[in-house]
């Protein structure tokens, strides 16, 4: 009977847990809307998963960067590159590039991005 009531107890905890993390990544980012917006102004951020600036980059936005508009560029095994950034002629990473064709490479503040785009940042971040 101990025994039974020790695996539900942590069946229970198991649960618990596991609720509260996947409320926490379902909370809505202070970003989302501006990341949403840089996608809507047809701005692209191009980079690879094993660049350190891309990757400081996308900390950058916090749990928004399901929304930015992002296109990885390697290929899996990291040492090569993908067709769609080869006709692109993105060498270097990160390279975003606005609607008009402008490109900027290397690590943007979200301040910089929101003048090129004109997509408003948070209250709390101007």
């Amino acid at each position: 009977m101990k025994k039974q009531i020790a695996i539900i107890i942590g069946v229970l905890a198991v649960v618990l847990v596991g609720a509260f993390f996947a409320r926490k990544d379902t909370k809505p980012s202070i970003y989302d809307s501006f990341a949403t917006c840089l996608k809507d102004s047809k701005t692209t951020f191009f980079g690879a998963f094993w660049c350190p600036h891309c990757r400081e980059q996308k900390e950058l936005f916090g749990s928004a960067v399901k929304f930015i508009p992002y296109v990885e560029c390697s290929t899996p095994d990291g040492k090569g590159q993908l067709a769609v950034c080869q006709e692109k002629k993105i060498d270097t990473y990160p390279t975003w590039e606005f609607a008009n064709g402008e490109r900027v490479v290397g690590t943007m503040s979200l301040a910089d991005l929101s003048a090129k785009t004109g997509c408003a940042l948070p209250e709390t971040q101007k």
